[in-house]
């Protein structure tokens, strides 16, 4: 009986694995891609965080503008905490000058805000619209504990210390009013944001500062209803509660700021 001869397959040639150049090409290749994807990732996490900032805002805004139009048109109370309870009307929603629209003192109290705090927390029950979500500051001796407010309110505002507008129909060109404004993180403190005037011989120097954290910039809302991203010509850091502008760029990001305040612009 005839039997085929079994003809034995060619022998595979095992798989080479990489050579040791070839690992260096992939492990550069790798390096300049992340090189060049990392960056638009930081910006497109700072832009997340500007839009998530600014309709915290947007929501304070309408926050403002409901108590006012819920109580006689009288715009929210904005004092400096130290004249807080200090006489005045009892009522604080009819034209208290002694109440402030939040209590908080933002480096010292680990508590959320809520209506106890704040006069605008009945409209909008939420403690984060309180907080920009790019403010990584903590309460001072609670280590890792975010901060209840990043946001204060121009003295333009209801404040009985500065020149101040009392009701709404004050206001005679809303859309160039600021009202809320993200403030540094190294220097807030009470609710309030001063700005003082050109009118003022202290006119070169910041009473508070604003914060720099988006790109160099801080999102403002308006009397008008409508919020607004200011790109800085300068960083603020270093710059305290009563520092003169820094140099001629930080003069002219100040000056922008007094142009939105009781006083300038056609208010």
């Amino acid at each position: 009986m005839w039997n085929p001869v079994l003809q034995t397959s060619p022998q595979r040639q095992g798989n080479k694995g990489f050579s040791l150049v070839e690992l260096l090409v992939v492990i550069a290749v790798i390096a300049i891609l992340a090189g060049l994807l990392l960056p638009a990732l930081v910006r497109a996490k700072h832009r997340v965080y500007t839009a998530a900032c600014k309709n915290n805002l947007h929501q304070l805004q309408l926050c403002w503008h409901q108590y006012t139009h819920d109580n006689e048109g009288y715009l929210p109370p904005n004092n400096f905490v130290y004249l807080v309870d200090v006489g005045g009307n009892p009522n604080p929603r009819l034209g208290e000058d002694a109440e402030t629209w939040c209590k908080s003192i933002a480096p010292l109290d680990p508590d959320p805000i809520d209506e106890t705090v704040s006069v605008l927390f009945i409209y909008n029950r939420s403690p984060a619209i309180y907080r920009c979500p790019a403010d990584r500051s903590t309460v001072k001796d609670h280590p890792g504990k975010p901060r209840n407010r990043s946001y204060n309110m121009s003295n333009s505002i209801f404040c009985r210390s500065a020149d101040h507008f009392k009701k709404e129909n004050e206001i005679r060109r809303p859309s160039v009013l600021f009202v809320f404004i993200d403030t540094h993180e190294d220097t807030i403190w009470d609710s309030t944001f001063g700005v003082i005037p050109l009118s003022s011989a202290w006119r070169d120097y910041w009473l508070d500062v604003p914060a720099d954290r988006h790109h160099c910039g801080a999102n403002l809302t308006f009397a008008d209803g409508h919020v607004e991203y200011r790109k800085w010509r300068t960083s603020k850091k270093g710059l305290n509660i009563g520092s003169r502008a820094k140099d001629e760029l930080d003069l002219q990001d100040l000056r922008s700021l007094q142009m939105n305040i009781k006083g300038a612009n056609g208010n």
